[in-house]
């Protein structure tokens, strides 16, 4: 029985070679549409607040108290609010999210496909991944019923942490699992070889590896956190405060609160120092973030 000869490819045509091109070319344009269309929506409304508002920017507004009369009003509350609320926040949510993660990483029973501890586990991943998705606002209903009301915390700078810990915390856990799955499996066998417990490797190898992708799950949940006001609403956080907390039991505002007032009010003037804290609000995310951001960079050349 004699094989039949294989026959040459065909190679396609020169129109079918320029419609390829074509198509190729158009993509491309539509790849690169889709990246600069967010980027100028985003500059557009970037500049026009800045236009609005740079003419209400100065000391006396940043130092200043909020006030009736809108030539006087400052954002000095909001600002120290925001600060306290989010490292408070970070300081609550990040061992939490970081010990869940390691957790479901690294201890979480996956040897029994059947047994109660893997069903366990598997509804408690199934249940972070769906709490990164509920909106806001059904948090700030869990932290008034449940940190206002319950644990009699009424709102005070420590309920509004622990309400914006929770929105966050689904954020951070997630982030953190993914840096640690980035650590290759065969250093925690290399460390265990040589006699490590699963503590000292997590803590000596697995931990510092994984820290710059921890440190990038924090920066998203400071700018989330920083930016919410839904929550801190339903809450009861005050939008008229004329005086900095001084401490966790006491009252406070934050930025988002304290623009979301001056936007509701009908005097044009209030919503030019709208404008004004919005670009104060963008400054102290940049600050927050830029600090985050050079923690992480060196943790990321420390790498064991």
């Amino acid at each position: 029985m004699s094989e039949r000869p294989l026959r040459p490819p065909m190679l396609p045509s020169s129109a079918e070679r320029r419609r390829a091109r074509m198509l190729e070319r158009g993509f491309r344009w539509l790849c690169g549409l889709a990246v600069f269309l967010p980027i100028g929506l985003l500059v557009v409304l970037l500049a026009d607040v800045i236009i609005d508002g740079v003419g209400r920017l100065d000391l006396d507004f940043i130092r200043g108290f909020p006030s009736r009369r809108p030539e006087r009003a400052g954002v000095w509350p909001a600002i120290v609010g925001s600060i306290f609320l989010v490292s408070l926040t970070a300081a609550i949510a990040l061992p939490i999210g970081v010990g869940a993660a390691l957790y479901l990483e690294e201890y979480a029973e996956r040897g029994h496909p059947r047994g109660l501890r893997r069903l366990v586990n598997n509804l408690i991943e199934v249940n972070i991944a769906n709490l990164a998705g509920v909106p806001s606002v059904i948090y700030g209903l869990l932290g008034l019923e449940l940190f206002a009301r319950a644990l009699n915390m009424g709102r005070s700078l420590l309920a509004g942490a622990l309400t914006m810990a929770l929105l966050v915390l689904p954020v951070v856990i997630l982030a953190a699992r993914e840096a640690l799955r980035s650590v290759p499996q065969s250093l925690r066998e290399a460390g265990m070889a040589l006699g490590a417990t699963r503590w000292q490797v997590l803590r000596q190898i697995v931990l510092p590896m994984a820290l710059p992708g921890i440190m990038t799950g924090a920066i998203l949940a400071v700018a989330r956190a920083i930016g919410e006001a839904a929550p801190l609403l339903v809450l009861g956080a005050l939008a008229f405060v004329t005086f900095v907390p001084d401490g966790l039991d006491a009252p406070f505002t934050v930025l988002p609160i304290q623009i979301f007032n001056w936007v509701s009010r009908p005097d044009r003037d209030f919503a030019t120092n709208a404008a004004a804290g919005i670009v104060v609000l963008l400054a102290v995310l940049l600050l927050l973030n830029s600090v985050a951001i050079v923690l992480r960079d060196r943790s990321a050349r420390r790498k064991p």
